[in-house]
């Protein structure tokens, strides 16, 4: 099936042959976005080292420390946020085609066409397992130094990671029909999510957005949530008080000054919003970065 460009993160591989890569990330601004929603066909894991973040799969937000692994499985919707001034991570891009069997054998038709196809999903958040942080230590390590039999290196991490998420985090999915109608409806609402994320100042009706997928507002608020687990406002919501709370944080704009630039027309309604979702009022938080 033709993936959607809009959402998906290019995946160049700097060496075709042996598709994996890592990214060392940090951040020092607190509510800074760390990656806009976006999917991808390629398992990645998200190793913290240093500092907080809150990563959203599927709508679900995990709350990760130094230490936390996060598993991005393929075609699951992320996003994440900074929750600290100095944080540190690893992002693991791996391409499961690097695990193909030239042959059809055990493992390829028992495990790896399975992961490929989705029909084998793992917890996205992993804490405490010393096992498997080891594994992804010495494998991004082992990717910087590249000595001499590095890859031969790398594959065996990889497979022992496969293997302790199969048997400690591992979990059917849906059936394959099922899992083609949700990427057929990821691709539908593309150019919905990019609208969101490129005009939240504005006002978004739903006849606007449903028009965007082709579909009847019911239609489309009923797919919304299913695919989300929000419903239209409270997703537009979301992504504006996130907007307006590292405003709030990072630059010198006056409340009422953020609230109409992050979609508030009313800054009442702006104020009662943004405590809702962050339990705390917008002045509060701003005294609070600034003491």
């Amino acid at each position: 099936m033709e993936r959607p460009l809009a959402l998906q993160e290019p995946m160049d591989m700097p060496n075709r042959f042996f598709p994996i890569k890592v990214h060392y990330c940090t951040s020092d601004e607190y509510g800074k976005t760390l990656f806009n929603h976006h999917w991808h066909n390629h398992i990645e894991f998200l190793y913290f080292t240093k500092g907080s973040a809150m990563i959203e799969l599927n709508s679900i937000p995990y709350e990760v420390t130094e230490g936390d692994l996060v598993v991005v499985n393929s075609n699951d919707l992320h996003y994440g946020v900074s929750q600290c001034d100095d944080l540190v991570y690893y992002a693991m891009i791996v391409d499961i085609k690097l695990l193909h069997s030239h042959s059809v054998d055990a493992i390829e038709t028992k495990f790896i066409t399975p992961i490929t196809q989705n029909r084998i999903l793992f917890a996205s958040k992993i804490t405490g397992d010393s096992e498997i942080i080891s594994c992804v230590s010495s494998l991004i390590q082992e990717l910087s130094q590249r000595e001499l039999g590095y890859e031969l290196s790398i594959k065996s991490y990889l497979y022992r990671i496969l293997t302790i998420l199969l048997r400690r985090y591992g979990t059917n999915k849906m059936t394959t029909e099922d899992d083609q109608l949700r990427l057929k409806n990821l691709e539908r609402f593309t150019p919905v999510f990019q609208y969101i994320e490129e005009r939240y100042q504005e006002d978004l009706t739903i006849d606007l957005l449903s028009g965007l997928a082709g579909l009847s507002r019911f239609h489309f608020s009923r797919l919304f949530k299913e695919l989300t687990g929000r419903t239209v406002t409270d997703y537009i919501n979301t992504l504006r008080i996130n907007k307006s709370e590292y405003l709030l944080r990072n630059s010198r704009m006056n409340i009422s000054e953020i609230a109409l630039s992050t979609g508030f027309k009313d800054i009442y309604y702006f104020s009662r919003s943004f405590k809702k979702y962050k339990h705390v009022s917008p002045s509060e938080l701003r005294k609070s970065f600034q003491g």
